[in-house]
Order: structure tokens, then C-alpha cells, then sequence
């Protein structure tokens, strides 16, 4: 193993580095060791290493930048682990020390450059959209089947009761979704203004590379354009973990602020679930939940999902734990094998599932998670959109608008 010439501390908590116990009770829970039964590839493991580097003195070689690169940062460790260790905090000190030490791929820093850029993003989107429908564009595994021509429509109002975050690639790439949310917030009564590409892109993929300095002024750049009380609603698991954790990462009274007014889409709705359509339960299609990692083991908010769902729908579990489907943000770029591998356990399950109980709907509230789940041929919907098609049904049947306007 060849060693590198890099500092050996990492400047993480020692504290929380010593708080792992080495139970071992995490381990069922992390997508990685699940795969492989590699001690290196688990939460233990990596923290072990951590120490190994910051307290011991011990160089970083290549299977230590191995191991802490093909962490996936679902954090379900977090969520199953009794001593509360922040693994979370861990990782993404690491991962910012090894960004100093190490270079991102090309790729990837063009990829990240270019959320930072609406205009850029729009049209290189519109160029990708039209090679697809002339059959010139090879199959990519990260892209949608077929690209919007056009992004999300600009905001119809210039204020609102609530704000809808509409961040860089979902505003590009899954217009539908938030036009979904629109009419949903729309039939509770109230109004809603899009944030908009100058508000832009969140930093939640700049943070999970490690390119801390780049999250924080994109944070500061969110929180400026987004003045005022309103409650900021996000249908994107991903946008959502990171614009709540903006109090963290900035440590300022005004960004604890503005991470208090962020919700996930569905824990506002469930607050205004009265308004919500009622379907029969014998008229209840069946709909299989895969929790995005962010929306359940750092957010806690997929029972507000089910909640939502369970108005229109019979909601089918797949019962395992909400185990990583492998998207991990960028991770399916730079880690394919081991993404692909932790997609395919998933894909599985949801075909057992669904020959099981019938449902042939799968909902999925990030947008990481349903592209990467629709490279294997799933068809993939966010819950919102879901309940949207039953606001729409029930306008049908009504002959009435239900969106409020």
C-alpha cells in the first residue's frame, strides 16, 4: 500500500470520535457492509480508522481512502446507533480534509459547477433533451429517460403564503414535481411562491464532496434571497436535510432562524391533511414507499409521507429498514459498482413486494433516488404527484376546481 504525504490530523472531534463503542449494532443498517461483510466498509470500521489517522499517527493509505470514499453517507448508522454517535459529522469532516488532501474527479467538479449556474444548467439540459428525442445521445445511467425541453415555470406570484424550494436539478429535470406540490398547496387553501433559479442550488452535493467553503456560500446565498417568515416547503429529501442543517453549518443566529422555517413538503401537508382527498379503501391504489436516506434517518419526516399517503392511497412497505438504495447523491458517478449493487438488492425487494401485494406504483421523495431506481427500470413517482392525480381525479368527478385559485 503506498502511503500519502498528508497531514495525519483531521480535526474531528475526539470526542465524538470515542463515543463509538464498537457494538456492532449499526452494521445491518449500513448499505456497504451489507455487500461486501467488509469490516473497513462499515460504520465501526471507518471510525476506527478516523482515530487511527487523528490519535495514532497512522498515514492515509489507499485502502483508508477507500474506505472513507465508499461510505455512501446515508447515515442509517445514525439512526440505529444506542450511543448517539454523530456519524454524520464524522464523515463529512473526513470527506472535507480528504477534498484538501485529494482533487475531486473532473467530472465531478464540472458537475458541481454547473449547479451553481441556473442559465447553464436550463440550456445544457434543453441541448441533452433534444439529442435524446433524435437518438443521438447514448444511454447515461444518471440521466432521466427523457429530459424536460423546458425547466420549472417561473414563479405566478410574487408572494405567497408559503415558499416552495426549487433548487438546481430538480427544477430542471422534474419540473412535474413541483408543479405537483403547486396544486396539492393550492387545494389547502393557500398560496405558494417558487423560490426560483436565483435562489439556486442548496450545496447539499458541494457539502457530501467536502467542499464545505462552496456549501457555505451557497448557504448564504439561499438565506439572502429568502427573506421574510414564510415557511420554506421542499419536496426534495436531499435540499431538505441540508437547508435544516444551514444552522450548523453556518453557525449564525440568522441561519438557525432560517432553518426553523424549513419543512419537507409532506410535514406541511400533514398539518393541512383535513384538506386532503379521501378515497374510499376499496378504491386505494397501492403505492410502495422507498424512504429516501435523507428524508428518513436525517430529517425522521417519512412518517409524514405515510400520513399524506394514507388519504388516497394503501400505503405497501418494503420493510427493510429504509436501507440505502444506493443514489447517495454523486455517489453513483464516482462508485458505480458498489451504487448499482446496492440498487439491485433494492430493485429486488421492490419486484418481491410488488408481486406480493399487487401495488405497481413506487414513490420516492428525492429525486436521486428515483433516477437512480429508473436506471434499473422502475417506474418511479414522488408521493405528492400521487396525491395531485387524486385531487385531479376528484376535480373530475366534482366539476369543480380544488386548487384554491
Amino acid at each position: 500500500m503506498s502511503a500519502f504525504t498528508t497531514t495525519a490530523w483531521l480535526g474531528l472531534d475526539d470526542d465524538s470520535l470515542t463515543a463509538c463503542v464498537a457494538c456492532g449494532l449499526c452494521l445491518s443498517h449500513c448499505p456497504t457492509f451489507r455487500l461486501t461483510g467488509d469490516e473497513r466498509m462499515s460504520p465501526r470500521g471507518r471510525i476506527a480508522l478516523m482515530r487511527a489517522v487523528q490519535t495514532g499517527g497512522v498515514a492515509c493509505d489507499d485502502e483508508w481512502y477507500n474506505s472513507m470514499e465508499t461510505c455512501i453517507q446515508c447515515r442509517g448508522c445514525e439512526a440505529a446507533c444506542p450511543a448517539g454517535v454523530p456519524f454524520g459529522e464524522l464523515i463529512s469532516g473526513t470527506r472535507a480534509a480528504i477534498s484538501e488532501a485529494r482533487p475531486l474527479p473532473l467530472h465531478l467538479r464540472l458537475g458541481l459547477w454547473g449547479l451553481t449556474r441556473p442559465r447553464l444548467l436550463l440550456l445544457g439540459s434543453r441541448f441533452l433533451a433534444m439529442l435524446q428525442r433524435i437518438r443521438v445521445l447514448p444511454r447515461v445511467p444518471f440521466l432521466p429517460r427523457q429530459l424536460p425541453l423546458s425547466g420549472s415555470r417561473l414563479p405566478r406570484r410574487s408572494e405567497g403564503d408559503v415558499v416552495l424550494f426549487t433548487g438546481c436539478v430538480m427544477d430542471v429535470w422534474q419540473p412535474e414535481v413541483h408543479d405537483a406540490c403547486e396544486t396539492v398547496i393550492a387545494a389547502t387553501g393557500s398560496t405558494v411562491v417558487r423560490s426560483g433559479p436565483g435562489t439556486g442550488c442548496c450545496g447539499a452535493l458541494h457539502e457530501h464532496a467536502g467542499l464545505h467553503d462552496s456549501a457555505r456560500e451557497m448557504a448564504e446565498h439561499v438565506i439572502a434571497s429568502l427573506p421574510g417568515e414564510q415557511e420554506i416547503l421542499v419536496d426534495s429529501a436531499g435540499c431538505g436535510a441540508a437547508l435544516k442543517a444551514y444552522g450548523h453549518l453556518l453557525g449564525t443566529a440568522e441561519a438557525v432562524a432560517f432553518s426553523d422555517r424549513v419543512l419537507d413538503i409532506h410535514e406541511w401537508l400533514a398539518e393541512h391533511d383535513d384538506s386532503l382527498p379521501q378515497v374510499p379503501v376499496a378504491d386505494r391504489p397501492g403505492v410502495i414507499v422507498q424512504d429516501p436516506c435523507h428524508l428518513r434517518h436525517v430529517q425522521g419526516a417519512h412518517g409524514a409521507v405515510r400520513q399524506v399517503l394514507g388519504h388516497c392511497s394503501e400505503v405497501v412497505e418494503l420493510n427493510d429498514d429504509g436501507l440505502c438504495c444506493g443514489a447517495g447523491g454523486s455517489y453513483s458517478l464516482l462508485q458505480p459498482e458498489m451504487a448499482g449493487a446496492a440498487r439491485d438488492r433494492k430493485v429486488a425487494l421492490i419486484r418481491e413486494v410488488s408481486a406480493l401485494s399487487g401495488a405497481n406504483i413506487v414513490v420516492s421523495a428525492n429525486p436521486g433516488c428515483s433516477m437512480h431506481l429508473a436506471t434499473a427500470g422502475v417506474e418511479v413517482r414522488h408521493p405528492v404527484q400521487v396525491v395531485a392525480e387524486m385531487l385531479t381525479s376528484a376535480d373530475g368527478v366534482n366539476g369543480g376546481a380544488t386548487d384554491g385559485r
